[in-house]
């Protein structure tokens, strides 16, 4: 009876030792450690959305398949897109030539101007030597008459000095009418010169609009080809061949699961023991034989409720108080990061605060 008693004693004493320990244990951890299921893996999904507006003549992927960057997702029709791209490039090239046709011809009116602007100094000039030359004539006509009045001269001679005068005067005369035309032309081609130049500074603007056309229609053609913007699984096919889609419009989504993280929502009385930096180690409640590592990388900018589409007010009503939760962005080691992961699987969190 006493050995029975005695294996009873030792029994509950072991189970007690191990309850004990179990809860010295426990209590340690929970001292060490803050931890939640209130967690899930994060990844890029990105909507691929249409550039244009146009019918789809090519898809050229399956839902849930593995693509890389750059690969041809849906293929719009490009027809209408390529002539018009040829259409403004040769309309590009026209307005290119017109400007070389303008330059050309403001350069010669410009050089005509020039031209016109010397004449007509040079004649200025001729108007002065034609000038002096009929006042000098005038003034020996003048000294004749008055030789001829005491007879210190013949008639023959005060006629010839007389008919200087009028061949001088016409000579004058026709100097300052060539010098008048000559300053009108001068002015009419300069006049014409600037216009020429306004044509270039049009025929430029134009090559401006017809360049800027010419690219828009390029990128145009360019959103014509849907590409994968990174590796990833497409998915989420909303579309048929040959269905219209007007620009902005879904298309599919890609989805990034070479790239992860977690976003953990603690309880806001775990916030004073968690820091950026601290380890992590993780499960994904998935795969049990995937294990995880990061470290705690920023804070939430509010509680997870402030989020919602409708914010709780608790300014009127019965009030009952509830443990806000507070998102937590979580680093990984891209080491541990397992190929057959996927966003939105729920793991658990243990942060090492101390």
């Amino acid at each position: 009876m006493e050995k029975k008693n005695r294996t009873k004693w030792v029994i509950g004493a072991s189970v007690a030792l191990l309850a004990l320990g179990y809860g010295i244990n426990a209590y340690i951890a929970g001292k060490a450690y803050e931890t939640t299921d209130n967690a899930q893996l994060d990844g890029d999904l990105l909507p691929v959305r249409a550039g244009i507006t146009g019918y789809i003549a090519d898809i050229r992927f399956r839902d849930n398949q593995e693509v890389k960057k750059g690969d041809t997702l849906i293929v719009f029709g490009t027809a209408e897109l390529k002539a018009d791209t040829s259409r403004i490039a040769a309309e590009l090239e026209n307005a290119r030539l017109n400007v070389a046709v303008s330059q050309g011809m403001a350069a010669a009116s410009l050089q005509n101007a020039n031209a016109a602007m010397f004449e007509s100094q040079s004649d200025t000039q001729g108007i002065e030597s034609a000038k002096a030359t009929y006042d000098k004539a005038v003034t020996d006509f003048n000294r004749a008459r008055q030789l001829l009045a005491i007879k210190a001269i013949t008639q023959t001679d005060y006629e010839h000095y007389s008919t200087q005068v009028d061949v001088t005067k016409a000579a004058y005369l026709k100097a300052k009418a060539m010098e008048q035309s000559s300053a009108s032309n001068s002015v009419s081609l300069k006049t014409r010169a600037l216009t020429e130049e306004k044509q270039v500074s049009l025929a430029q603007n134009v090559i401006l609009q017809k360049q800027a056309a010419l690219d828009a229609a390029k990128e145009r053609l360019r959103h014509a080809y849907v590409i994968a913007p990174f590796d990833g699984i497409v998915t989420k096919r909303n579309v048929q061949t040959g269905q219209f889609i007007n620009a902005g419009q879904a298309l599919c989504a890609v989805i990034n699961h070479r790239e992860f993280w977690v976003t953990a929502n603690f309880k806001e009385t775990q916030m004073s023991r968690i820091k950026a930096g601290q380890p992590v180690s993780i499960s994904v409640d998935a795969y049990e034989e995937i294990k995880l590592t990061g470290t705690i990388d920023s804070y939430g900018g509010a509680t997870g409720a402030r989020f919602a589409l409708v914010p709780p007010d608790n300014a009127t009503g019965n009030f009952i108080k509830i443990a806000q939760r507070f998102p937590i962005r979580i680093k990984l080691d891209p080491q541990t990061v397992k190929e057959q992961l996927y966003p939105g699987l729920s793991v658990f969190v243990k942060v090492k605060v101390n």
